[in-house]
């Protein structure tokens, strides 16, 4: 209490006017120390992302990543918005806000500045990310959409299906399709 009291009284003595702090008031010190309640659960502390857009993170500044019922090379049908009933497949995932970037679908144009005397502005059209929930899994045999099931096969890998036609998704042979056609897209890029 003593403290207190000494605090107080070297406040009162300082003479501040009333225009400091750019016009805010100062109020003054009260008697009694403010307590703070403890919090039952730990808040998540949100990382910034983009001006309007929020990231979620852990209490250790990792981002939050959502489990998705989609994964990179599937094949997909959009099932709202604007692009409604496209086909298209999944070029990139993003964990941290559910959201994938399927090829040639959700098209948005980009205007670029020209960067130096020689090189002229353009106009691009980029891919822009859907959120997943926008997109159901397709079936290419038999043209129909379907939701996702997991299974155990008889050697015990883990597999995904389609549960409308049965098909399995997460093959062997297809993962070795996937690699080739991303092994030829970078060797035609390479070159």
């Amino acid at each position: 209490m003593a403290a207190m009291a000494a605090l107080q009284s070297s406040m009162t003595s300082l003479s501040l006017s009333s225009n400091s702090f750019l016009g805010q008031r100062l109020s003054p010190p009260t008697l009694y120390p403010v307590t703070a309640k403890p919090s039952e659960k730990p808040c998540l502390i949100v990382a910034r992302l983009k001006r309007w857009e929020r990231k979620e993170c852990k209490p250790n500044s990792l981002p939050v990543l959502h489990k998705m019922h989609v994964k990179v090379g599937d094949t997909v049908k959009v099932i709202s918005g604007r692009d409604k009933g496209k086909i298209g497949e999944i070029t990139k995932i993003y964990k941290h806000n559910s959201s994938v970037v399927v090829n040639e679908i959700n098209l948005k144009t980009k205007h670029v500045k020209s960067r130096g005397e020689d090189e002229p502005g353009q106009i691009l059209k980029i891919e822009a990310p859907i959120h997943s929930s926008n997109v159901m899994l397709y079936s290419k045999e038999q043209n129909v959409a379907s939701r996702v099931g997991h299974k155990i096969l008889e050697d015990g890998t883990r597999v995904r299906y389609l549960i409308k036609t049965g098909e399995i998704i997460d093959s062997a042979e297809n993962w070795k399709k996937l690699k080739e056609e991303k092994k030829k897209t970078e060797v035609a890029v390479a070159s």
